[in-house]
């Protein structure tokens, strides 16, 4: 089902989640450090909708949308247990991180690849096949032999070997000097679909929410639509002196919330 359809998820009325604000978050996190409870579980549920947002990410991969909530919880418990305030970052920039974490981590240990049996006895073949040919040759042969040797199109043995190739956790370890490891995940770039950009249009969505319909719409048009104030104004049906004054207010209080 599609997550923008979906109202009630894990028994969670979704539509009637409450925001905090950053005052209400400090105020509670004063709390839970004291052991409250209450305001753990008030904290809790005040950034369900974080968890929702990051779950949108992974929605198109045909998992269940309350298994996939549900992960991100504990993702956002792990965040609320190991959030430091003295550090004067954002619970959110903080938080992002540790539920896409904590999804991955649930999607590659519940979701291994299933090889079907005629692929694997393709890959054994030519494995087995490869060794004879090393034997005999003292060299390794070439896609292009094992496939005349076999009688298969060379796509069929690439395909097979590949999918017999245990896949490789990003958190792997790369490198270890003895002191500082690094791992999979940090020799691996994806300039297109980073985390941080991605943490900012969660930010962006999210401030846009603190704005009027009318605010919403002038902002779209100014900043997605690429229209100058004039054609706002003409658009909308106001002067281009009271666009100039709304966007200059939506776009301060969105630079306070971001």
């Amino acid at each position: 089902m599609n997550l923008a359809n979906k109202v009630e998820i894990c028994g969670v009325n979704t539509a009637k989640l409450p925001v905090l604000t950053n005052e209400e978050k400090n105020a509670l996190f004063e709390k839970i450090k004291q052991g409250d409870r209450e305001a753990r579980e008030t904290f809790i549920g005040g950034n369900l909708r974080l968890v929702l947002s990051v779950i949108q990410r992974f929605n198109n991969r045909g998992e269940n949308l309350d298994d996939l909530f549900q992960i991100g919880c504990i993702g956002l418990i792990k965040a609320i247990d190991n959030f430091d305030t003295s550090h004067n970052v954002k619970f959110s920039t903080y938080a992002v991180p540790m539920i896409i974490g904590e999804i991955r981590r649930y999607l590659r240990d519940n979701n291994q690849i299933r090889v079907s049996r005629s692929l694997r006895d393709i890959a054994y073949k030519t494995l087995k096949t490869k060794e004879a040919y090393i034997s005999e040759h003292a060299k390794e042969p070439t896609i292009d032999e094992l496939a005349k040797i076999l009688d298969l199109p060379k796509e069929d043995i690439v395909f097979a070997l590949e999918s017999i190739q245990d896949p490789v956790s990003l958190h792997e370890p790369a490198y270890h000097d003895g002191t500082d490891t690094i791992f999979v995940m940090d020799q691996v770039r994806d300039t297109k679909n980073t985390d941080e950009q991605w943490l900012e249009n969660i930010a962006l969505s999210e401030a846009m929410k603190r704005l009027t319909e009318r605010e919403k719409h002038i902002i779209n048009l100014r900043f997605f639509s690429g229209k100058t104030q004039m054609e706002v104004a003409d658009e909308i049906g106001i002067s281009q002196a009271q666009v100039s004054r709304l966007e200059k207010g939506a776009l301060e209080r969105m630079k306070k919330y971001i």
